[in-house]
């Protein structure tokens, strides 16, 4: 086996903490539902939010939707100007027999948008 990463994000309606609460259990279970995991399988989960959500911690919202044996941290993302507002992010380590490219990262709701920092 070996540990893999997935990245995913969703953005959300507003900073609210129940709209957070809500989006990271979808994005979660996206990850995981695409990818075929069970929560055995994560490792650790890294949480960032744009510096516009601050209504609740995202690796709390994690522990909230079940998964309260993973070790979790929450950080906030660069204040980049014109950057895409109110997304939260992940980066899943799982420990897997599948490769790399076999893996799906999940983009939902406005999260869906091209990346400007990458080349197309």
């Amino acid at each position: 086996m070996a540990i893999q990463a997935i990245r995913g994000a969703i953005q959300v309606e507003a900073n609210d903490r129940g709209l957070i609460l809500e989006a990271i259990a979808e994005l979660v279970q996206a990850v995981l539902g695409r990818n075929g995991l069970t929560a055995e399988e994560l490792v650790s989960i890294v949480f960032t939010a744009t510096p516009d959500l601050t209504a609740e911690f995202p690796a709390y919202a994690a522990r909230q939707a079940g998964m309260t044996d993973v070790p979790m941290l929450s950080a906030t993302e660069i204040d980049v100007p014109g950057a895409m507002p109110r997304v939260l992010r992940l980066l899943a380590h799982v420990e897997t027999t599948r490769t790399r490219h076999e893996l799906r990262h999940v983009y939902l709701r406005g999260a869906t948008q091209p990346r400007t920092d990458l080349p197309q």
